[in-house]
């Protein structure tokens, strides 16, 4: 084979080929990295995905060169997941590379000045920046780009780099480096001489001075017998000694030290030891589920909150382990692994991992290699997690599966990764075990129509009763014309009653911050992003405004900027404000808050959860964090504040969802001792979707909603392509997606909706415009429209006018 096709992560729409020179060809196979260059100097490590002898007829293939790998990274089945990715959600294999491999693994290029020694120290001929650059290098030797940005205090520093090039001042040179290295600690060992058991004891007995030495040495000695191995800042630390005490013998030839490659990861000793008994109503789920993999691939498990569904996934992972094949165990926030890796630890030791992406790249490497050795046996991970390099999937488990969390959305690819988790496992032969309280309605349909299997679980663990609903109807409760109802006198009375029989309370609020938007009371001006069309939220701990689409802070505004007037106030309210009101209404109460801008490193999630697990707190107030999954046997009141805030929304699912938020919160409620009770606060206690949740009765919501989906022709009957048109011009925005839809109305007009201006018009100094198509589902059909929507972009992208309008594709748009 004399070319390779291979997978850069660029978007580049199909891979390029490269040449493969004889000295490289000898061991080369699909799956193994590579150096390539591309364009003018531009260095990347790229995956190779194919051998073949066909020459390109349309460009000269450059060589490949270098071989990175000795044997393959990825799999070939991972390749094919990738491909399917690419093509089902509209993106670049490039951009799917991107997306899947930790960042070490694609190594780093480099653009790097090196100073020209036989130029000499003469600087008499160049400019002040030159000069600047010059002095820098001759002292360095060597500058990466960035380095220059940051000398010159300028982003544009070419011209500069480039003027001193040809006064022959340095040169470039491009590299290549592998940024993953294996952490290494320094190992404390005694020298071989005194491994004598006489010959140590003769040296300790004949000590005469340096007596801290001496206690240093009895502490290695002591450490050594207690722990096996010493590392040098271990010992530093438990004998409370100096650097130069520890030289001292080792410079005596009395202790060595040995540099060492060490895990980044903790283990605990791999052990499976499940003591559990499982209850009638879960033998018979997991009866079920093994009897459905016997002629399904895919098996749906519903079962109400707190029914004990992770014991049935316990059961089915000891089996995977016990057969020494792997499990990939999916959920939907890297929240939800902290609380589920301690239970699942318990039973598995450290034939258990995590991988997400609040772990740094180099932990990542790791994981990665642990899992393609297949010493990892079961991984517990968000949608990420599905492109590891699996040695042999049995099982994949996708927790909470009705979660919008597993669908991607910015930037490419923006797959599902419950859906490629299924794809994922038809290519590795595994199962797939889907599990939820609230199925979505796609899925329980595949289930209804026997494309999936179902097992349903609906009883709570031990018997435990369903918490008692009660809607609190906010119009009774006297209010200023436009104020929402924060607490009902029946919640906080039933807040004070709840801690004081010592047990907790969960407050659900979908929205962060302390106030979603100020408006000023005379002129009614509302504070607003300069770079999205979208109200600013006032965060009061931090005292500034936030946007949360594109990120910017603002100081806080105290004058109305249109008219002058101080009469601001604050309107609606996030979880910042409901605990400060709580703090200053219930001074007894211990109060805490999982939102985003609260949970914001690796550990500070788990943190909170061991606390609350651990009676410190006794309310705890959050936005969506606290809906998924989570377990705390003490909590006997759930309140949400503001329903009506979730059901008025203009989205086809937005009942869906709201049921799913609302059963889900309600599910935390009374879990052990089954005396649970949910307030409900809204002014529509008699709205159709609030008596299925009063009821627990996702069924009927089901019937409700299937209906209408057939009746409006949305998924799961359709297939749904939704378009995004992006530009700095509003009128060119507007016209190019008018153009586009034109484009498409002679094969596609009985299917498209708008274009439209979405609700939010405007992201980060972007206006946007919206195209929505609901296909048949016709897999010819489908794929035709998505030839003729690249077809269309390419034609659009030609003129000079829409070159710079981005069109976004999504594919099953959540």
């Amino acid at each position: 084979m004399t070319y390779a096709e291979i997978i850069i992560p660029l978007a580049l729409p199909k891979n390029y080929t490269w040449e493969i020179p004889p000295r490289l060809a000898a061991g080369l196979l699909p799956g193994c990295r590579v150096e390539v260059n591309l364009g003018k100097n531009k260095k990347y490590a790229g995956i190779v995905k194919r051998l073949h002898d066909e020459k390109p007829t349309s460009f000269e293939a450059k060589e490949i060169l270098n071989v990175l790998d000795a044997e393959p990274v990825i799999h070939p089945f991972q390749l094919k997941l990738w491909a399917w990715i690419a093509d089902y959600y509209m993106c670049s294999e490039g951009e799917v590379m991107a997306a899947a491999l930790p960042a070490h693994f694609k190594l780093s290029s480099e653009t790097v000045l090196v100073y020209n020694d036989e130029f000499g120290d003469d600087f008499s001929t160049l400019d002040n920046e030159e000069y600047l650059v010059a002095e820098a290098l001759l002292m360095k030797h060597e500058l990466r780009l960035t380095e220059v940005q940051q000398i010159l205090d300028v982003t544009h520093v070419y011209p500069i780099v480039n003027r001193l090039i040809g006064k022959k001042v340095c040169f470039v040179w491009e590299s290549l480096k592998q940024t993953y290295a294996p952490k290494k600690e320094s190992f404390i060992l005694l020298d071989p001489q005194y491994g004598n058991e006489d010959k140590l004891a003769d040296l300790l007995n004949n000590w005469s001075r340096a007596p801290k030495q001496m206690d240093l040495l009895l502490s290695y000695l002591h450490l050594v017998r207690t722990e096996g191995e010493v590392t040098r800042s271990e010992l530093l630390k438990k004998s409370n000694a100096s650097e130069a005490q520890l030289k001292g013998l080792v410079e005596k030839g009395i202790l060595r030290t040995e540099r060492r490659a060490i895990d980044r990861l903790h283990t605990l000793p791999k052990d499976v030891h499940v003591d559990f008994t499982l209850s009638d109503a879960q033998e018979a789920a997991l009866a079920g589920v093994r009897t459905s993999f016997e002629t399904k691939p895919v098996c749906l498990l519903h079962g109400v909150t707190s029914s004990g569904k992770t014991l049935v996934y316990i059961k089915l992972i000891e089996e995977q382990i016990r057969q020494g094949r792997q499990v990939l165990y999916m959920l939907p926030e890297i929240a939800l692994t902290a609380q589920i890796i301690r239970r699942l630890q318990k039973y598995f030791g450290g034939f258990i991992g995590i991988y997400h992406s609040r772990f740094n790249q180099n932990e990542r490497v790791e994981i990665w290699n642990k899992v393609r050795s297949g010493e990892m046996k079961v991984v517990l991970g968000a949608r990420s997690s599905l492109f590891l390099p699996f040695r042999d999937l049995g099982l994949v488990i996708c927790d909470e599966e009705h979660d919008t969390s597993y669908k991607q959305q910015d930037p490419a690819p923006r797959y599902n990764g419950r859906d490629a988790a299924i794809y994922l496992s038809s290519l590795s032969g595994a199962k797939v075990l889907l599990g939820t309280a609230t199925p979505s309605l796609e899925t329980y349909h595949n289930a209804k129509t026997d494309k999936f299997g179902l097992v349903e679980l609906m009883e709570r663990y031990r018997d435990v009763k369903l918490p008692t609903i009660e809607m609190i109807d906010t119009r009774a409760i006297p209010k200023k014309p436009g104020e929402k109802v924060m607490f009902s006198v029946q919640l906080l009375e039933e807040i004070k009653a709840t801690v004081a029989r010592g047990k907790q309370v969960i407050l659900f609020q979908n929205r962060r911050g302390y106030s979603p938007y100020q408006v000023c009371g005379a002129c009614g001006w509302i504070a607003q992003c300069r770079h999205c069309d979208i109200s600013l939220t006032f965060h009061k701990f931090a005292n500034k405004l936030k946007c949360h689409y594109c990120g910017n802070i603002y100081p806080p505004v105290n004058t109305c900027m249109a008219c002058g007037s101080d009469k601001l106030s604050q309107r609606s309210f996030g979880t910042e404000r409901i605990e400060e009101v709580l703090e200053t209404d219930l001074q007894n109460v211990r109060t805490a808050r999982m939102d985003f801008d609260a949970i914001r490193n690796k550990n500070a999630h788990d943190v909170l959860i061991q606390q609350f697990e651990q009676r410190k707190v006794d309310v705890l107030v959050g936005t969506q964090m606290v809906v998924k999954g989570l377990d705390f046997e003490n909590v006997e009141l759930v309140g949400i504040l503001d329903a009506d805030g979730l059901l008025h929304f203009a989205d086809f699912r937005v009942n869906e969802r709201a049921f799913q938020l609302m059963e889900q919160v309600s599910g935390r409620a009374g879990r052990k001792e089954g005396k649970g009770t949910v307030m409900i606060q809204t002014s529509t206690p008699n709205h159709p979707l609030l008596l299925h949740v009063a009821r627990h009765d996702y069924i009927g919501m089901y019937a409700e909603e299937i209906e209408k989906r057939k009746q409006f022709f949305y998924p799961p009957f359709s297939r749904i392509i939704h378009l995004s048109f992006r530009d700095k011009e509003k009128d060119i925005v507007f016209e190019a997606a008018h153009r586009f839809a034109k484009m498409m109305q002679m094969a596609y007009g009985a299917y498209m909706v708008g274009p439209a201006e979405p609700v939010v018009s405007r992201v980060r100094n972007l206006y946007l415009m919206e195209l929505l198509l609901k296909l048949p589902r016709d897999s010819n059909l489908i794929a035709r429209c998505k030839e003729d929507i690249a077809k269309h972009t390419a034609g659009l992208h030609a003129e000079a006018r829409f070159r710079k309008t981005t069109i976004v594709p999504d594919v099953d748009a959540l």
